[in-house]
């Protein structure tokens, strides 16, 4: 039965509604090709042309033979190893990690960031502002963080901060309650955002640093009322 939803006819914007309100999660396997055009109601050759569009967005990852996935880094399933890793680390000391790397990426990404990269963040912070849903935020969370590495513009960091994401998903953060259905215009995240991307647009390299780590003493401080 076809998938209907009332946001866009266009062929990406269909796909990306099927997926949120699909409540797939980060690293889930899309189905495979035939099933999304029907579920979508469009050809093979219109999906594959959304799929692009998803793939250079960041949103999903595509390899020959394994199929498409969900934001989770290269679109590999996480080996043992990093799950293992994940398991041994507790919540608190995975954000102090990412506390240590994450600001100098940042600092990276403010000499580094091409001019699309920069706008694909900021379609990225649109899209958290227009969510209307948490995992829909969650997503383009996780986007935005990721195109900060990608704006970089270094190989190394950038597969640093897709190993340190993928051990992130095996820690047990345990049940997050959440209050509303969607983040709250007012919700903090909005702003940190907004600075880290500003510095990086002005080549700010030490407002780039110190905003993104300013943002993650603001989650770790919300999670564990500690910074």
């Amino acid at each position: 039965m076809p998938f209907e939803s009332g946001v866009s006819s266009d062929p990406a914007e269909r796909l990306r509604t099927y997926i949120v309100e699909g409540g797939f999660s980060h690293g889930a396997r899309l189905p495979a090709e035939r099933q999304l055009a029907e579920r979508l109601g469009m050809s093979r050759s219109v999906l594959r042309r959304a799929l692009e569009g998803l793939e250079r967005d960041g949103i999903i990852w595509r390899h020959v033979g394994k199929g498409t996935f969900l934001a989770h880094g290269d679109g590999k399933t996480t080996d043992d190893a990093k799950v293992d890793l994940g398991r041994q680390l507790t919540p608190f000391r995975m954000m102090r990690a990412r506390m240590v790397i994450e600001p100098a990426i940042a600092r990276e990404a403010a000499v580094n960031a091409s001019g699309d990269v920069l706008a694909r963040m900021r379609l990225a912070l649109d899209r958290m502002r227009a969510a209307t849903t948490w995992n829909e935020y969650e997503i383009q969370d996780d986007l935005f963080h990721r195109l900060v590495a990608e704006a970089a513009d270094n190989l190394l960091l950038l597969s640093l901060f897709d190993n340190l994401n993928e051990v992130r998903r095996s820690v047990a953060w345990g049940n997050v309650t959440r209050l509303s259905v969607r983040p709250a215009p007012s919700h903090s995240s909005f702003a940190e955002h907004d600075a880290i991307a500003e510095a990086i647009i002005n080549r700010d390299l030490m407002a780039a640093h110190d905003a993104m780590r300013q943002h993650l003493r603001s989650v770790s401080q919300r999670l564990f009322g500690e910074s």
